[in-house]
């Protein structure tokens, strides 16, 4: 039975601190977090795994212990905190820490100034994880494309494939400097493609390298994700140009240049925001 928006239960609470974080190059920063508050984390079997973290408003007090669940049945929607969906690029259980990439550009939005300036200590609260995607087994090769914000979900589902998996990734990125080594089967080809300072949505570097790509012979399981009107135009190649079926593709935007993360998901129901 597919659940409604009314009968979902809402993902569990997990806070964690900040353990350290790591400048993985200049536009992208690691906070690995952790603490007591990890006995809370539901692993999950997907490479895609998200979570929501959850943002305190500036200038609303909140009552501690700080409770999502409670400061939405009690508080006014305008009060609730900001939040913003992350991909989990790591999970550890043995070491219970888990590690979150964040694109940061600046003083540019809110999640990625918070990444860049976070301290050890600091908390860092979020509901999930979700997800919907793993590599399939039965396929016979794996296509995966995405931009920055996809790149923790393809480098997890890079590192799950078996040793002996084929396959094609394309990921777009700034410039070489935002190339970070992943680990991947020796039959998966890695390409990395430079927007070098076009406006991340507006860029066709991904879509031309997908074009002239030749694509391997057998079933294709297909991870396909980023920037919306990017997606879209992929969406369009992959589908009407190179016949993949839509049940071997799992395909969204996972964030749409121009909007903050509350207007892109209110699109979401809109003609605009339809993958």
């Amino acid at each position: 039975m597919t659940e409604t928006p009314v009968t979902r239960k809402p993902k569990p609470q997990c806070t964690l601190e900040v353990l350290r974080t790591e400048r993985l190059s200049e536009h992208l920063v690691r906070v690995i977090a952790g603490g007591e508050g990890f006995s809370t984390f539901v692993m999950n079997d997907f490479t895609d795994r998200y979570v929501k973290i959850a943002f305190p408003r500036a200038g609303v007090s909140y009552p501690e212990p700080f409770d999502l669940a409670w400061i939405r049945e009690n508080l006014p929607a305008e009060h609730w905190p900001v939040t913003r969906t992350y991909t989990l690029r790591h999970v550890d259980l043995e070491a219970r820490e888990l590690a979150i990439d964040f694109v940061v550009h600046g003083d540019e939005g809110l999640a990625g100034p918070w990444a860049a300036q976070a301290s050890p200590g600091d908390r860092i609260v979020f509901s999930g994880p979700g997800g919907a995607y793993s590599p399939r087994e039965d396929a016979e090769w794996h296509l995966l494309l995405g931009d920055d914000s996809a790149l923790p979900a393809i480098a997890a589902a890079l590192e799950a494939l078996p040793a002996g998996a084929r396959g094609l990734a394309f990921v777009e990125v700034d410039g070489e400097d935002d190339v970070l080594p992943l680990t991947a089967p020796a039959g998966v080809e890695l390409s990395w493609q430079f927007r070098r300072g076009i406006a991340p949505g507006e860029s066709t570097a991904l879509l031309d390298a997908v074009k002239s790509a030749r694509f391997p012979d057998g079933q294709v399981h297909a991870f396909v994700h980023g920037e919306r009107g990017m997606v879209k135009a992929l969406r369009d190649e992959l589908f009407k140009n190179r016949g993949l079926d839509r049940k071997d593709v799992s395909i969204s935007g996972y964030w749409a240049y121009g909007r903050v993360e509350d207007q892109f998901q209110a699109e979401k129901k809109t003609e605009v925001g339809k993958i």
